[in-house]
């Protein structure tokens, strides 16, 4: 099937995700997020957990210190400790890793940014999250070719040597236009791109993106996201991307096999 990167949402239940990966041994690398764990740990350390609303609307976490903190730690102590239980249990042989190991990712940080507050556009110097700028593929190209699985995750390493908070999306896209993928996945809690976020049956089959400018259906924030990150992997070479539903029962197989929503650009 040729390499495959997997992008498993916080929300998805891993057990299947994992077990479909049984076989698939260097030829996948799983990317992960953590959205509820993070939101989970944030409340048991008294971290609050605040959302930044940019000008065009679009929503992200509001990574201040304490917080890129709680990412850290609820990615690589609980988020991926599970998948490697979960793969481990179907006998895959898989290494955990984020984006600081190796210098595996590259990123470049907001150092100010706008924001809309109560009807008032500001502007927020604290926030440590950006966007990936390079991909060192070795390292993964060496566990692949060695059986394992690579399980990646955020922060990436910013210009300074500092962690950087990244969307895992974008990552996965990253990653799949570094290592030449031949399918980015985007595994996430609904049956792929919806006409109407609330109607399930809204699925739409394919979904035609422009090269620029802004993406359809950017009314949710996860989805859009998730749109961003399938329009650079496929400007990026990746021949094909899609957005597909992590709740089935061999949710991998079903997205290989046409499940979900296909990508591509106009």
């Amino acid at each position: 099937m040729g390499l495959t990167v997997v992008k498993c949402g916080g929300a998805v239940p891993p057990e299947p995700v994992c077990a479909d990966l049984a076989g698939r041994a260097g030829e996948v690398v799983l990317v992960h997020g953590g959205a509820p764990e993070i939101e989970r740990l944030s409340a048991e350390l008294g971290v609050p957990a605040r959302t930044l609303v940019s000008p065009s609307g679009v929503t992200s976490r509001h990574t201040d210190p304490a917080m890129l903190d709680v990412v850290t730690l609820a990615l690589t102590g609980r988020a991926k400790p599970r998948l490697l239980r979960a793969l481990a249990a179907h006998d895959v042989p898989a290494v955990g890793l984020t984006g600081l190991d190796g210098g595996l990712l590259r990123a470049r940080r907001k150092t100010a940014q706008r924001a809309v507050r109560d009807g008032r556009t500001v502007i927020v110097r604290d926030d440590h999250s950006g966007r990936v700028t390079g991909v060192r593929p070795e390292l993964l190209r060496t566990l692949l070719g060695a059986g394992f699985v690579p399980v990646l995750s955020p922060p990436a390493t910013g210009e300074d040597g500092a962690p950087v908070n990244v969307d895992a999306d974008r990552a996965a896209a990253a990653v799949a236009v570094a290592l030449g993928a031949a399918r980015l996945v985007l595994l996430t809690s609904a049956p792929g791109v919806l006409r109407d976020a609330s109607d399930d049956a809204s699925l739409l089959a394919r979904c035609a993106l422009p090269r620029e400018g802004p993406v359809p259906h950017a009314a949710s924030g996860g989805m859009h996201r998730k749109l961003i990150a399938a329009r650079e992997a496929l400007l990026g070479g990746v021949p094909r991307v899609s957005v597909s539903d992590g709740r089935l029962p061999r949710p991998v197989t079903a997205a290989l096999g046409g499940a979900g929503t296909t990508l591509e650009i106009t």
